[in-house]
């Protein structure tokens, strides 16, 4: 049995923005590979331009799209089309029978009934080969190239098209940021190319701009042509295709991408699992492999380098982008080591790179740093590969210093650092006067922590006293009366009118039910605010208990993730969303093992599946993917930062890398 067979890539895919299953794309690409591909089935819905239950066809789409809740980065879309090429996607859409196509990790077949014509597409690492077939010689057939959403503008030189999109800036100008692509046909596949604009961009001869579509008149029935793209430069674009487009033949490269992914998908080996659990798994175990992308190139000498937003230029090194870390840290990267280690080597590594560029570590990084979910936790990520011994000599120097820089210093950018540092190291907490107060608190107080624990390493002991004390700031916080976490105002009184099922307001996407347990790097001194391990283990108990219900507090209306939560019956134990992930695994902790291993059977049972509608809420960049794979092999890092991990029993038996899960453990 191939394994390749088994994943499902629509895994996620049934949801919409009211309600998620995932929000996932059916990315065909390389692990963690430079340039992603999606069916384009619905723009009209925008970032849900991919729906499975679709049965038209606008095009396969270049994204670079890591989330629906993040802008699209210089997409493009390629469409077969004969007769009149259009570019209006109303106009220019086709249906297909869903029967007939073919998605997997390395490969995507789409039929056309419109054009009579199929459309193939198996990736490289920056670009891809693609295949087009019409029935019918004697029509115009057409390959078009498309903008989505950004200006697009191209030049025609032979049988080859250059051209570069602009990308999306919702922080500050950054004049070099493109996705640039290099279309190469072989003599004789082309009769002409033709515009639907004729502006011509600026001076430049040939260069058509704003809005135009590329439309490549076909001399033949069938062609098989090169795509590459580069965040640097069309002249990149052509060295990466030189590179990588060494292959003799469109099905020489399927079968070398699928053995790519099968080696990938083997590198975990389940037994004693049913046929869904097996489905569910590799599933997940793909796209545990899809993020963070590479956003780094190889120059001719086959150097590393990158398009670096701080610098606005380009610098040597490696670059990784699509990924936020308040969603990352918890899983994918306490996974990553164990499954593509190599890969997770130059993920931190580039980390580095961003601070000594932008002046910050990142926090949320797609094409440029954004400005989307709160809190530095990038923290936990370094602290976990120092202990690793991944991070280490002067780039363990320089974490440290980036880590103590955006614990005290406030960023003049909402993209870097942490809110409201300067009032947490005052008073020992965020004051509720900052949005989202609680979770700023918890999260500073962890990532203290994981300072404390890198300062450690380097033998720096009055950073070690120091940040090991801030540590404890989540006690601040805590009520007695009520054991919850909860705001103060900067007089250290609490709000009134306090709901533990409030969401908003003081709590990140979450109640103060879910986000009162947020304290994974100090288990045993929480359980001792609650007055000791037993009283602790009956708040959690109350917790799994509880209804599922809400109200909208400081959101004011109703977010996708109540409704998640409330679709399930796990009590208040939100799944469908990262600050619940650690809960279960808290019984384990303390030695009721049996309760956690009820919980996740029930979880995963209830909430995952490998089919269009496989997950209980997002799947963030691989996050909830991850969450799956470690339940479902019965280990679980509950505290990220220390490379450890909680043992119990999962849905099946493991190997990864041709170890069992307690020879990694050992």
């Amino acid at each position: 049995m191939k394994l390749i067979d088994i994943v499902n890539i629509k895994q996620g895919t049934d949801s919409c923005q009211r309600f998620s299953n995932g929000n996932t794309l059916p990315l065909v690409q390389h692990p963690f590979g430079f340039a992603s591909f999606a069916p384009q089935t619905g723009s009209h819905r925008g970032p849900w331009f991919y729906h499975p239950q679709d049965r038209s066809f606008e095009g396969i789409r270049l994204t670079r799209q890591p989330s629906p809740w993040i802008s699209e980065q210089g997409a493009i879309c390629i469409m077969a089309q004969n007769g009149e090429p259009i570019e209006d996607v109303w106009r220019r859409w086709s249906g297909f029978r869903p029967q007939d196509s073919v998605l997997k990790p390395h490969y995507m077949k789409y039929d056309l009934l419109r054009p009579r014509a199929s459309l193939e597409l198996t990736p490289t690492n920056s670009g891809a080969c693609i295949r087009v077939s019409f029935a019918e010689e004697k029509c115009e057939n057409f390959v078009s190239v498309l903008p989505v959403a950004t200006p697009c503008f191209y030049e025609v030189c032979g049988n080859t098209v250059k051209g570069y999109t602009e990308c999306v800036s919702n922080q500050k100008k950054r004049e070099n940021a493109k996705v640039y692509f290099v279309l190469v046909f072989n003599d004789g596949d082309i009769c002409e190319i033709i515009s639907d604009n004729d502006n011509v961009k600026g001076n430049e001869k040939n260069w058509y701009g704003s809005h135009a579509a590329c439309h490549i008149k076909l001399a033949k029935k069938s062609v098989e042509f090169k795509l590459s793209t580069s965040l640097i430069s069309t002249e990149q674009a052509l060295v990466n295709l030189k590179r990588e487009h060494t292959y003799k033949s469109f099905d020489e490269l399927y079968d070398s991408n699928e053995k790519m992914w099968e080696e990938h998908l083997s590198r975990i080996s389940i037994s004693d699992a049913d046929e869904d659990v097996l489905k569910t798994f590799y599933s997940c175990l793909y796209r545990a492999y899809l993020y963070p992308h590479r956003a780094y190139e190889l120059d001719e000498n086959g150097k590393a380098m990158h398009y670096s937003p701080g610098k606005d230029s380009v610098c040597k090194g490696y670059r990784y982008t699509d990924n936020g870390f308040w969603d990352t840290y918890r899983t994918v990267y306490s996974m990553l080591p164990l499954i593509a280690e190599d890969e997770y080597k130059k993920m931190i590594e580039s980390f580095i790179n961003d601070y000594k560029e932008d002046g910050w570590l990142p926090c949320w990084t797609a094409t440029e740093p954004k400005n989307c979910m709160p809190s530095t936790m990038i923290d936990a990520v370094l602290a976990d590969a120092a202990e690793r011994g991944v991070l280490k000599g002067e780039s363990l120097e320089c974490a440290l210093e980036a880590m103590i820089k955006h614990a005290n210093q406030k960023s003049e950018y909402p993209e870097f650092g942490r809110e409201g540092c300067e009032d947490y190291v005052k008073l020992g907490y965020v004051p509720n006067n900052y949005k989202e107060s609680v979770n700023l608190t918890l999260d500073a107080s962890y990532g203290d922590w994981c300072i404390a624990r890198i300062a450690k390493l380097l033998g720096k002991d009055d950073i070690v006293k120091e940040y090991s004390e801030r540590a404890k700031n989540y006690k601040n916080l805590f009520d007695e009366k009520t054991g919850f976490m909860r705001s103060k105002d900067k007089n250290g009184n609490m709000r009134d009118g306090f709901i533990p099922e409030s969401w908003g307001g003081d709590y990140t996407e979450a109640s103060a039910w879910q986000t009162s347990f947020a304290v994974q790097h100090d288990l045993d001194g929480l359980a001792e605010l609650y007055g000791g391990k037993e009283k602790f283990l009956k708040k959690l108990d109350s917790f799994f208990a509880e209804p599922p219900i809400y109200t909208v507090g400081g959101y004011g209306f109703e977010i996708h993730e109540m409704t998640e939560m409330a679709a399930a019956d796990w009590g208040q134990c939100a799944i469908s969303n990262q600050p619940s992930f650690h809960i279960p695994f808290i019984y384990a902790y303390f030695g009721e093992t049996k309760k956690t291993e009820d919980w996740i059977k029930k979880i995963c049972t209830e909430g995952f599946s490998y089919r269009d509608d496989g997950f209980p809420g997002d799947e963030d960049n691989g996050t909830t993917a991850c969450w799956y794979l470690f339940s479902a092999m019965g280990f679980y890092p509950i505290t990220p930062g220390t490379a450890r991990y909680i043992r119990f029993k999962g849905l099946a038996n493991a190997k990864i890398c041709g170890k069992t899960i307690d020879e990694i453990l050992a």
